[in-house]
């Protein structure tokens, strides 16, 4: 899908923390599928949360074998539930050590969790990413755009400007060092439903991975917010802008 890639294949671009919108409507799974060596390939994706989009990996795509990481011990016991996708493998632990033989992968995903990383962990992470990653290999980094109405509402309660930020200085600092090569950067919209707010407080609120500090007021504010967007179905729907990089292993 060439008309949603917006970087240049020539080399001559750098990576850029925003760019105003909108964008194309796209999924992470599509670009990860048109974009990544997949086909028979060995995926290791860091920090799956609920793993929804790893199951997707697992069961539509041609890969060999995917495993998936995941630094909450509540969320990862919830994942080991799943055995169903003889493909897919669910270990615990961080970014920072990760329990692969050197060069044994060929693709590394990172969705939306790049910025969770405490920010001292960030260089040791990518470091080990790189070595992880066969030369050639591509590590996929999709992080939110701090913006948009879905972002507005987030920022009542769990403000990420700076992590966000930091995870960006990060990959920054990592094409710099010549541990990666920018092979391309794209800037996409994906769209987030919710069945109503009972569903948005499970999903996000309800997080384990996090503790909010939230009191009666605050709550107040935030589903208040929130019903701003629901429609007549019941139904809040959101437009949320988001960059991926891809970075080449040399």
């Amino acid at each position: 899908m060439q008309s949603c890639i917006l970087g240049d294949l020539s080399g001559e671009f750098d990576l850029q923390l925003l760019k105003p919108g909108p964008f194309p409507i796209l999924s992470d799974l599509q670009l990860i599928a048109e974009r990544l060596p997949v086909d028979g390939g060995r995926v290791l994706e860091l920090g799956c949360g609920r793993a929804e989009t790893t199951r997707r990996i697992a069961a539509e795509l041609p890969v060999r074998e995917v495993i998936a990481t995941e630094v909450d011990p509540v969320q990862h016991e919830k994942n080991l539930r799943i055995t169903d996708l003889p493909k897919l493998t669910f270990r615990f632990g961080g970014v920072e050590s990760i329990q692969q033989p050197d060069g044994s992968i060929d693709a590394v995903i990172m969705l939306k969790s790049l910025h969770h990383v405490p920010h001292h962990l960030l260089p040791q992470g990518l470091r080990e990413i790189h070595r992880v990653l066969r030369p050639g290999g591509i590590a996929y980094f999709s992080e939110p755009l701090y913006a948009g109405d879905f972002n507005e509402i987030m920022r009542l309660f769990h403000d990420e400007r700076l992590p966000r930020e930091n995870a960006f200085d990060a990959l920054r600092a990592a094409v710099d060092e010549g541990l990666f090569l920018l092979e391309d950067e794209v800037f996409f919209d994906s769209i987030s439903r919710f069945e109503g707010f009972a569903e948005f407080e499970e999903r996000v609120l309800g997080a384990t991975h996090t503790e909010f500090a939230i009191d009666e007021a605050l709550y107040a504010r935030i589903r208040d917010r929130f019903m701003e967007h629901v429609g007549p179905d019941g139904v809040a729907e959101f437009r949320n802008p988001n960059r991926a990089d891809l970075l080449r292993k040399p």
